[in-house]
């Protein structure tokens, strides 16, 4: 029992639905088997365990939401005595959503997996609705993004952080409808009135977010879409063409942009030095803290770079002050947890019976994870800045809470694999 043996969802799509341990005698007898062996997890084998994966993975996020809020203060205090307020706010306030996150996160644990395939379709609309509301007279534009809703200053919502979630748990269940009605060798009308819901649905998300200005979640929308259609078995050929479409799309709206333009031409040239006190300030800034930082960081509230020179370091660019404060020790800690993420959530994926429990998972770990990574790739340089904060640890609410929702959403989901269900009785 040492390798991960994926679930039959993924390998083929034809399989009838099944969650837990129902299913035909053979899957029966295979899942009983795959529960007996529980304890032979030893060494490196340990990796595949489910159930220390499961704890690892709240753990990790637990982790990195307590770690989260004590950066967001560091890095926020100086702006905040700037502003006449006091240096703790935007960690009080950080506090709050985390507060809030944990309840969402406790909501989302309680509801079981079948739910939210049958609540999927409503809970997308409700998102698109709220993100349409940014383009009306109550959405709320913030550096040059006009992806939220609310009162400036007061309180604010940024949808797209509700719409990721949404179709994190819609997209399977539909690819998987749609895919028991299309027969082999279908033709290209029937393929599309097969699927006619799910496009509608992703290309309403898509839309509506990019008329919002906001390339960066845009992209990690597409990724999404691109793995959930992946895993659910959608035409290749289909695949590809919408892909290819994507990619041009991005192409598109980077040539209209010319600020856009600047930012690409900012990672992957040499920046003139007029472009140091404009385009590449906050790429330059954000490798001057990393640098700064060194093996073990100058500590906790002794960032340089905070005291004015670094835009958004309590958001977009926290890993640069964690560089910075906690040197490449703390910062490989960061990433390594991220990893840890991805991986629990990946081997359970795989080990699960489930097909539409398999896929959510995956959906998840590529939002939470990639969007990570692509945050880090940005304050490294390996990136052009596109605004996306860092999961857990980013100040803000709407990315704290529903990053704690998907993490509930994805526990309520892992609890369904047959050793941590059986382990979870147990106690």
């Amino acid at each position: 029992m040492g390798s991960i043996k994926p679930g039959r969802g993924i390998l083929s799509m034809r399989d009838s639905d099944r969650s837990g341990i129902g299913g035909t005698p053979d899957d029966t007898a295979t899942k009983s088997s795959d529960i007996d062996d529980f304890h032979d997890f030893v060494g490196l084998r340990s990796l595949l365990n489910p159930l220390w994966c499961y704890h690892g993975f709240r753990l990790a996020v637990v982790i990195l939401t307590v770690f989260g809020v004590i950066m967001v203060f560091s890095s926020s205090s100086v702006n905040m005595i700037a502003n006449g307020q006091s240096p703790w706010s935007q960690a009080l306030k950080q506090g709050l959503f985390c507060a809030g996150g944990i309840v969402v996160a406790a909501m989302a644990m309680a509801i079981p997996s079948r739910a939210y395939r049958k609540c999927s379709g409503a809970f997308l609309v409700f998102a698109l609705v709220l993100q349409f509301m940014t383009l009306t007279s109550l959405g709320v534009e913030v550096n040059g993004n006009k992806g939220w809703i609310g009162i400036p200053n007061v309180f604010t919502v940024q949808p797209a952080e509700i719409v990721k979630l949404a179709l994190c748990i819609w997209m399977p269940g539909e690819l998987i409808d749609a895919r028991e009605k299309v027969r082999k060798g279908a033709k290209p009308l029937e393929l599309l009135r097969a699927y006619d819901r799910l496009l509608v649905g992703y290309l309403a998300s898509l839309i509506l977010i990019v008329a919002g200005k906001d390339l960066g979640t845009a992209m990690i929308v597409v990724a999404i879409g691109c793995i959930a259609l992946l895993l659910g078995d959608f035409p290749v050929k289909a695949l590809l063409a919408s892909v290819a479409v994507c990619v041009a799309g991005v192409i598109v709206l980077v040539i209209v942009s010319p600020n856009r333009v600047q930012r690409i031409m900012a990672v992957y040239q040499e920046c003139s030095a007029s472009d140091l006190e404009g385009v590449c300030y906050q790429a330059i800034h954000g490798k001057y803290a990393i640098a700064s930082g060194g093996l073990l960081g100058v500590g906790i509230g002794n960032s340089g770079e905070k005291w004015g020179y670094l835009p958004e370091a309590h958001n977009d660019f926290i890993f640069a002050i964690i560089g910075e404060e906690t040197g490449f020790v703390g910062a490989a800690l960061v990433i390594l947890l991220f990893f840890v993420l991805g991986w629990s959530m990946m081997v359970i994926a795989l080990k699960t019976y489930d097909r539409y429990i398999s896929i959510v998972l995956i959906c998840i770990a590529v939002w939470i994870v990639g969007q990570a990574f692509v945050n880090i790739g940005v304050v490294v340089g390996i990136f052009p800045v596109v605004g996306v904060p860092m999961p857990f640890v980013s100040a803000g609410g709407s990315s704290l809470i529903m990053c704690l929702g998907a993490a509930g959403v994805a526990i309520s989901m892992m609890k369904e694999q047959p050793q941590i269900k059986v382990e979870a009785r147990r106690v």
